[in-house]
């Protein structure tokens, strides 16, 4: 088992049930496209103790998601032994960002102020409609508002530094 730092390494996908009988498994991907996240030739699982690093010895898309096979589990009692776990690959592995373009994971979190220096919430989590992609805040009563990832309309500033996303916009 590995100690990984949080900062380090990026979910990018989830262990679903087995598949056959010879140990593979379905995967949800988190990654833009679903196959590529079998672009990695490692991944590592979270456990209950830390992280544990597998190879993946193949996968491919399978119907709309997409199945794979790890060192160790042989059987589908070995690999559902791993179901439900987190899948992470090392941040150094992802390619950089152009300007303006930011990794989901490192936006939750954030908190979210209007352009009159009103904290509308914070952000727990982006999701893609079609449009435009929204992102989730919660605010100080728990409750949950969307708004349309819109850059330079909506969205003014986003400042990693200071983990903060400025917007035009105002909560009803």
């Amino acid at each position: 088992m590995n100690h990984i730092e949080s900062n380090d390494y990026v979910v990018i996908g989830k262990i679903g049930s087995t598949y056959g009988v010879q140990g593979w498994l379905k995967v949800t991907s988190f990654t833009e496209s679903i196959e590529t996240i079998l672009q990695y030739d490692s991944w590592y699982l979270k456990s209950h103790d830390g992280w544990e690093l597998f190879r993946v010895e193949d996968g491919k898309k399978h119907g709309k998601g997409v199945i794979a096979k790890l060192t160790g589990p042989r059987t589908p009692e070995e690999a559902r032994q791993l179901t439900g776990k987190e899948i992470a690959i090392h941040r150094s592995q992802l390619p950089p960002t152009k300007n303006n373009e930011y990794y989901w994971t490192d936006l939750i979190g954030f908190e979210v102020f209007n352009t009159d220096n009103v904290k509308l919430g914070t952000l727990i989590y982006l999701m893609e409609t079609g449009a435009n992609d929204v992102f989730v805040i919660q605010d100080q009563r728990q409750r949950e508002h969307a708004i349309p990832w819109i850059l330079d309309s909506v969205v003014k500033q986003v400042l990693l530094n200071d983990k903060k996303i400025i917007v035009d916009w105002e909560l009803i």
